[in-house]
């Protein structure tokens, strides 16, 4: 839609710019969260900043290695700031990889930290969607309807929008329930499972959806991590770390 912002003699890269906006508003939101549920700020805010420092270099070499060929002959372009190219799915892993065990060694209790995670992740996620949205590759399925936005001279679902509507509902259900959280991890779980079932369906509108045999990988994904954390939420209540009224 936007791939490049012009100001004067300078041209900035809309999904740079707004990655790096939204890591800093995610950063901000981790000190909140981690105040309002009485973490250790500053460990918390440890925790996110090197999962989004592991995330980032987690997604640029996931993707390197993924199409290795065309850097085979140039290695250089593999680190050049410049070049687009971030897998989404390793960012995912080696930072939730990296928070995990600077957790660990940090301590933080397992469900207060996922709680107060919850809104952070869901935060940067729809900033990858909003950057996805404005210059990078995605395109919705065709449409006819009135939202529809066009790409490629041809009427699109807007689906980075709606991975954002998404998320946005699932930061409303973190935000009404966070003053009747029964055990500690609920608001991480439920939040999850709202926002995992909602991208479930919007990624049926997605045309360059990541497909593997004819199966939409993403869905599966979401539909897993949807029935994990409703069969967690269902345990939850009997665990140590339940929350004194």
């Amino acid at each position: 839609m936007f791939p490049a912002l012009n100001l004067g003699p300078f041209v900035l890269p809309t999904t740079a710019l707004t990655l790096i906006i939204g890591a800093f508003i995610v950063l901000t939101l981790a000190e909140r969260a981690a105040a309002y549920l009485g973490l250790d700020v500053q460990a918390f805010s440890g925790l996110v900043t090197t999962g989004l420092l592991a995330g980032v270099v987690g997604a640029r070499f996931t993707f390197v290695f993924l199409h290795w060929p065309a850097y085979q002959a140039n290695l250089l372009g593999i680190f050049w700031p410049l070049n687009s190219g971030f897998s989404l799915i390793g960012g995912l892993i080696f930072g939730c990889a990296a928070m995990f065990f600077y957790g660990r060694f940090k301590q933080l209790p397992p469900g207060q930290t996922l709680d107060a995670l919850a809104p952070v992740l869901v935060t940067g996620l729809m900033f990858v969607s909003l950057a996805d949205f404005l210059g990078g590759p995605g395109y919705g399925t065709f449409t006819t309807l009135p939202w529809g936005i066009t790409q490629f001279e041809i009427r699109r679902h807007p689906v980075q929008l709606y991975e954002i509507a998404g998320g946005a509902v699932a930061l409303l259900t973190w935000w009404s329930l966070r003053t009747r959280r029964e055990f500690a991890g609920q608001l991480f779980f439920v939040t999850m499972a709202v926002y995992c079932f909602g991208r479930l369906f919007i990624d049926t509108f997605r045309a360059n959806a990541w497909l593997n045999q004819g199966w939409h990988v993403l869905q599966i994904i979401c539909l897993v991590i949807t029935i994990l954390c409703l069969i967690l939420l269902s345990r939850m209540p009997f665990s140590n770390e339940k929350l004194l009224q």
